[in-house]
């Protein structure tokens, strides 16, 4: 079996997956948009794609088990087309980006996404749409920035809080949603050799800290403050996606 060998990026990993395993099993998995951006702090936005990609298809069973029961199957059959067409966006532009547009797409999701998280309801996306038109926006757009950073949830989150699903139904279709975007995506991350043995090796060697994360938010979810804990993990984004651009623009202008 062959992995990453740079105890530097263990570091960073296996934190990284332990957040996103904590925001799956306990604060309604908004947390995901967190590991690709510091995993890219260590390896390249590329490959940290294709390592996460696994771990959290591993998670996502766990929360389908949770789940199955509470969900909107209409909602479903609206959101998921228009999804996997985002998906094959990615997959088919994938070739032609560069790594340095990659981390300046992807830090500029983190900075944008952990300052509307602090600034709360000061920033808005005043676009009205159609019901229909709207999905395949949001639902789109969730796809594709799930394929390029695993962070389909804010575009997701746009289109779904304002129709005030009960909670239960709210987090089961959120949850059901990903764990079928996640498991198609396991097609063109394959066919375009994201899924390579050193990628899959260094899953594995991270998969019993996504386990013990899932584990943890369970654990957590009614001992510690959820706000406080949020607040944490964005400043943690927020820095790494000022990095990421740094050396982004670096690149490009250097």
């Amino acid at each position: 079996m062959t992995f990453i060998t740079d105890p530097l990026f263990y570091l960073i990993a296996v934190p990284a997956v332990l957040v996103v395993g904590i925001g799956k099993g306990g604060f309604a998995g908004g947390l995901g948009i967190v590991a690709v951006p510091l995993l890219a702090l260590v390896t390249s936005p590329i490959q940290a794609a294709g390592i996460m990609l696994p771990i959290l298809c591993v998670m996502d069973v766990t929360g389908v088990k949770a789940w199955l029961r509470r969900w909107d199957r209409s909602l479903m059959v609206r959101l998921l087309p228009p999804a996997m067409v985002g998906i094959i966006i990615g997959a088919l532009t994938f070739r032609y980006v560069s790594e340095s547009f990659l981390e300046i797409l992807i830090g500029t999701i983190a900075l944008v996404f952990s300052l509307r998280y602090w600034l709360g309801g000061r920033i808005k996306l005043n676009i009205s749409l159609p019901d229909g038109p709207a999905c395949w926006l949001w639902s789109g757009m969730s796809g594709y920035t799930s394929f390029v950073a695993h962070a389909g949830g804010p575009p997701l989150m746009v289109y779904l809080l304002p129709k005030k699903l009960d909670k239960s139904i709210f987090v089961g279709t959120v949850t059901i949603y990903f764990a079928g975007v996640n498991y198609f995506k396991l097609i063109p991350y394959g066919m375009l050799g994201q899924l390579s043995a050193e990628n899959l090796g260094t899953s594995l060697l991270l998969a019993p800290a996504a386990i013990i994360g899932v584990k943890l938010g369970v654990w957590m979810h009614e001992r510690v403050n959820a706000v406080l804990f949020n607040r944490l993990m964005y400043v943690f984004l927020f820095c790494a996606g000022l990095k990421l651009l740094w050396d982004g623009w670096s690149q490009v202008l250097g």
